[in-house]
């Protein structure tokens, strides 16, 4: 599918778990459309690696590794993105973690992992970064997912971390608004070559086959779809769109739970069975 043309040539974005599948797929995108970017994750291999993908688009790229969860590391990387490149137009927080898990077999400290990543890793992304970002002016984006309101089986943990993404996303909308601060929500749904649909549901499978048949465009989505989804919420374009929760889906979730096709559970086994 073709790239939907934008200009984020003067822009500045940062993208929090930006070296790999959707984020980087999105961080691609703002490098197409002329943004200077800088990304970051855990792995310095991965930032490495994303540095060379995202310099071959032109501009000027910097990474860095750190912990959404490392508070200290966070406020050092933000003053150094900013004083090297200035104020930061575009802010996309995607770090995230994900594994299926029956509820009652889950330990405290297996669900304290997604939420600490996923919604305290937010919360941390967006409190440390807000001193550098343009006023009026900045775009944030936050990477949700469906289990933010469409309960999954083996996936309590997510569904109580994204839920909270969402609110926190509406929430700092409210407050940040008046600073002419604008923060959205990206909800991806079935995205093809993404880790979890790896795992999942990998191609050729019978379980890819069952998302595919559940989504009412009857495909599976792209990394590009998502970027240029990003490319538009972020851009002038959609200076009246604050705190909205934008699924980018296909129309997967429209169905609710109920008409998903397979649960998260089903098709893990489906991606086990030889031959499917």
């Amino acid at each position: 599918m073709s790239q939907c043309q934008f200009d984020y040539r003067d822009k500045v974005v940062f993208v929090a778990g930006g070296t790999s599948g959707i984020n980087l797929g999105i961080a691609q995108g703002f490098a197409k459309a002329g943004a200077t970017l800088a990304v970051m994750s855990r792995s310095q291999d991965k930032v490495d690696a994303a540095i060379e993908a995202l310099k071959q688009q032109g501009g000027q790229v910097m990474g860095f590794a750190a912990d959404v969860r490392d508070v200290d590391r966070l406020k050092v990387v933000f003053e150094q993105a900013h004083r090297e490149l200035g104020p930061i137009d575009v802010l996309v927080s995607g770090a995230a973690g994900n594994f299926p898990a029956a509820a009652n077999e889950m330990s405290a400290n297996a669900f304290k992992a997604v939420v600490d990543i996923d919604l305290l890793g937010t919360f941390n992304v967006l409190r440390y970064c807000y001193d550098y970002l343009r006023k009026p002016g900045a775009s944030i984006i936050n990477i949700s997912a469906p289990q933010a309101f469409i309960p999954m089986e083996m996936q309590a943990h997510v569904c109580a971390a994204k839920a909270g993404v969402d609110m926190l996303t509406r929430t700092t909308a409210m407050e940040w608004g008046p600073e002419g601060i604008r923060v959205n929500s990206l909800v991806p749904g079935p995205i093809e070559g993404t880790e979890g649909m790896k795992r999942l549901a990998p191609a050729g499978s019978l379980g890819a086959q069952r998302v595919i048949d559940s989504v009412p465009l009857k495909r599976q989505g792209t990394v590009e779809d998502m970027a240029n989804a990003a490319l538009f919420i972020a851009s002038d374009i959609a200076s009246y769109i604050n705190g909205a929760v934008l699924p980018v889906d296909g129309g997967w979730g429209l169905g609710g739970a109920g008409q998903l096709g397979q649960s998260l559970a089903e098709m893990a086994k489906l991606a086990q069975q030889p031959g499917t």
